[in-house]
């Protein structure tokens, strides 16, 4: 999460959507970085709202708006199946290794999902909460230059991104049937996700 307090902006870092380049790119323009652990600069907007917001509000009497990035929903899962193929990971609960795609984002559709598939929601992440707290900007990753251009209007400055904590790349599939019924579970993902405006 970064917090640039003159602009009243707070970015947060959803996991597996480039967050760490944008980090990198703009730590040292920002007024406040939560870097670590991952619990503070991956905290999710209902966290933000109850321990962040609270402090700009009653110390600062300032209101931030609060903008995020969203992945389409199979790319986001193909990147934590990718994430979590990496060689280190073998042997370890999380890994997929020995996992086929299909197999991975079934086990994520499961209500009690293993440990290799557990790895929560962006609707989950990005819900308005009941006291009004909601995302001011969502953008989707697969359109970079939108929001790469909204952050270099809104913080006037040049954005010059490195590729940071990527993947390994694979080609992967999902067959028809996993994907009708990740569609039909996890319905709120790709909801939130084509609610997303594209200009």
């Amino acid at each position: 999460m970064l917090v640039f307090f003159k602009e009243r902006l707070v970015l947060l870092a959803v996991p597996k959507t480039g967050t760490t380049a944008y980090h990198t790119a703009l730590r040292d323009r920002a007024d406040l970085v939560y870097s670590d652990p991952p619990e503070l600069k991956h905290a999710p907007l209902y966290r933000y709202n109850r321990w962040v917001r609270p402090m700009f509000k009653k110390v600062c009497k300032a209101e931030m708006d609060i903008v995020a990035v969203m992945r389409e929903p199979i790319s986001w899962l193909g990147s934590w199946y990718r994430f979590r193929q990496r060689p280190f990971m073998n042997g370890k609960a999380n890994s997929t290794s020995n996992i086929s795609f299909d197999d991975f984002v079934l086990a994520y559709c499961q209500d009690d999902r293993p440990s290799f598939a557990n790895v929560g929601s962006q609707a989950k992440f990005l819900e308005a909460q009941p006291n009004g707290c909601a995302l001011s900007h969502l953008f989707r990753y697969e359109s970079r230059d939108r929001l790469i251009g909204f952050l270099e209007d809104r913080l006037s400055t040049k954005l010059v991104l490195e590729q940071k904590n990527v993947s390994p790349k694979m080609e992967l599939s999902i067959s028809p049937h996993v994907e009708d019924e990740l569609r039909r579970k996890c319905a709120p993902e790709f909801d939130l996700y084509d609610s997303i405006r594209l200009n």
